[in-house]
């Protein structure tokens, strides 16, 4: 008997919300130290770590969240992945994706052509009009594998293009393969190439992390976690367990990461593999009410911010960019950086609300509005 998720679950979206600040903390702390401003201090070094230092994680964290949520809501819509309607699923990731997506590379297109500071593409790098193909066509993970790092308005962009790339294929394979035990061959293949794909790219930068199959792994763990949630209902104990050992495992990534080093899981590739399968069992625990009611107390912002984590993740580096010329000249220090930090960051998230309630969701909903037959919008 098939069980479903609740349509929204307090504790994904405070997870999507920390995970967002993370890699917003994570630019702006980069571009104060690219800036040469004395970061040193501003906190205690092993809390800096996982606050600034925790980006990348962040991302992957996304991705196990992006493949349970899909997966559950195609599930959800269509009650069998093998009546998914590829054109319907389509058509839901367009009116998702492209309304921010268009909007954020008309905008990064206006600001090279302007000349403005932190926006514009190096003359050794790829042309706007290649980066701005590579960005509409999800492989500028790939172009700046291949060629190098383009401006934080555009790298952002290479996540997207690894999930995007993953979801054109779902439909093909839940359509192809028909039952779940066969759809579970490609996404358990992605799990185990993971690993040594990281492995075979170390020293590659910025391909070694950038790669579709160095983190596809991550999104194949969230469809299996959300094919388990819907087949499935575990028992109490069980999920206690899982969300114990899945947070026992995020942390040991994320906060205890020189224990992780000392055991010689990044040695052979298994360190993201970890953090992949943490993140899945936790899914797995809070999707089935574990958690939830403790998630959901004074949570309310931060549930906000991850409903529009996709709107920040994608807008972020226009205001850290935009302000950090006039930082420079200003010249901040101590407790004047920090509080440009927190600045940064709360003009951040005020951006990707803004973005999120006022544009982006409103043609979400015109989009699908257009399509009579869809189902209404639940989550995603």
């Amino acid at each position: 008997m098939t069980s479903l998720a609740p349509q929204r679950s307090a504790g994904i979206d405070v997870l999507r919300g920390l995970c967002v600040l993370l890699v917003t903390l994570h630019h702006i702390h980069l571009r104060f130290k690219l800036n040469r401003f004395d970061v040193k201090t501003l906190l205690p070094e092993p809390v800096a770590r996982v606050a600034f230092w925790s980006g990348y994680l962040a991302v992957i964290t996304f991705f196990v969240i992006s493949g349970f949520l899909i997966t559950s809501l195609s599930l959800r819509r269509w009650t069998s992945l093998d009546q998914l309607s590829w054109r319907q699923f389509y058509w839901l990731r367009f009116a998702r994706i492209a309304p921010c997506l268009l909007l954020l590379v008309l905008l990064l297109s206006g600001l090279h052509l302007a000349g403005a500071s932190g926006f514009v593409i190096p003359s050794d790098r790829p042309a706007l009009w290649r980066a701005a193909l590579a960005a509409l066509t999800f492989h500028l993970n790939w172009l700046e594998g291949r060629h190098g790092y383009l401006p934080g308005g555009w790298d952002v962009l290479w996540s997207l293009s690894v999930e995007e790339a993953f979801y054109l294929s779902f439909p093909a394979l839940c359509l192809g393969l028909r039952r779940v035990r066969w759809l579970l061959v490609p996404l358990l293949a992605l799990i185990i190439i993971g690993p040594f794909y990281r492995l075979s790219l170390a020293g590659q930068e910025p391909w070694e992390e950038y790669a579709y199959l160095s983190c596809m792994d991550g999104i194949a763990f969230g469809c299996l976690a959300a094919l388990l949630t819907a087949h499935h209902r575990l028992g109490s104990r069980v999920l206690r367990s899982m969300m114990a050992l899945g947070s026992a495992a995020v942390l040991l990534i994320v906060v205890f990461r020189r224990s992780a080093l000392s055991r010689g899981l990044e040695q052979v590739g298994l360190g993201i593999s970890v953090l992949e399968l943490g993140v899945a069992l936790i899914l797995i625990a809070l999707s089935q009410g574990v958690g939830s009611t403790v998630a959901a107390r004074g949570t309310g912002w931060m549930r906000s911010v991850g409903r529009c984590s996709y709107e920040i993740y994608l807008t972020h580096m226009l205001v850290i960019l935009g302000l950090m010329p006039f930082i420079t000249t200003s010249k901040p220090e101590g407790a004047g950086i920090a509080a440009w930090y927190a600045a940064l960051l709360l003009s951040s998230v005020a951006l990707g609300w803004a973005v999120h309630h006022v544009y982006s969701e409103p043609l979400n909903r015109a989009l699908r509005a257009r399509r009579r037959s869809l189902p209404s919008q639940v989550g995603g």
